[in-house]
């Protein structure tokens, strides 16, 4: 029986073009910093310290640990220096974002969320930790599903891995205790969210904005839009 559902954030609960959304992120944070350091090493920087995490396999590290560990190395610049220009960038710059994207809710997010808690499943917002707490908050702002009572939100000041290492995954099982089968993964990337499936975790596609990741790619136990999802969750009394 499923008692855990786990969303993927970016394209799943939260409908909009993440290519353009990385774009314009580091476009923006490297004009925050543009007057401390030259914005192209800064984003290399930034890069390489979000693959170091990617790739850490490191269970006794946060993400973010991993991250400040490296992205200081070769920066020219001290971190004291820096950190107050990117907690300003976070709390004022980064949630125009959303009017740049032109993000708006899906009406249908919001209630499904809802009525899965009201149903008393436990819901987990899965989306890859590479970012801090307030940035993955105000997402979830954008997509109208925040301030709900979820058993866990993974953010790289608290996770150990990210997507798409399976340890990911049986990090969150291990948190709350469940069992793969207890479990459901809904995501929109084939690589990074369908390989929760390798734990027998079951997957759910959804392909409104499909991310497709080439050779790493996963099939999915089921598929469909975000409409066909929200029916699927009807099948078993969850969302109604």
């Amino acid at each position: 029986m499923i008692k855990t559902i786990m969303f993927d954030l970016d394209g799943t609960l939260v409908h909009y073009d993440y290519d353009a959304f990385v774009r314009t992120y580091l476009e923006a944070v490297g004009r925050k910093v543009a007057h401390l350091l030259d914005p192209r090493r800064f984003v290399q920087k930034l890069l390489a310290a979000t693959e170091a995490m990617i790739a850490s396999v490191d269970h006794t590290r946060t993400n973010m640990e991993v991250f400040w560990e490296h992205f200081p190395d070769g920066l020219g610049i001290a971190v004291e220096v820096l950190t107050p220009s990117l907690d300003e960038f976070y709390l004022q710059d980064f949630p125009q974002i959303q009017d740049v994207l032109g993000v708006t809710p899906l009406p249908a997010a919001r209630h499904t969320v809802e009525k899965l808690l009201s149903n008393d499943y436990e819901v987990v917002i899965a989306t890859n930790p590479v970012f801090p707490a307030i940035a993955i908050e105000e997402r979830m702002r954008w997509g109208g599903i925040d301030g709900l009572p979820y058993h866990l939100v993974t953010t790289y000041e608290t996770s150990c891995y990210c997507k798409p290492n399976v340890e990911y995954y049986a990090e969150i099982l291990q948190k709350l205790g469940r069992s793969p089968e207890e479990c459901i993964m809904i995501g929109n990337n084939t690589c990074e969210d369908l390989v929760a499936g390798d734990l027998g975790i079951k997957t759910y596609l959804v392909e409104d904005c499909l991310l497709d990741i080439g050779p790493f790619r996963r099939e999915p136990d089921y598929r469909g839009t975000f409409a066909d999802l929200v029916q699927f969750l009807e099948s078993f009394g969850s969302v109604g």
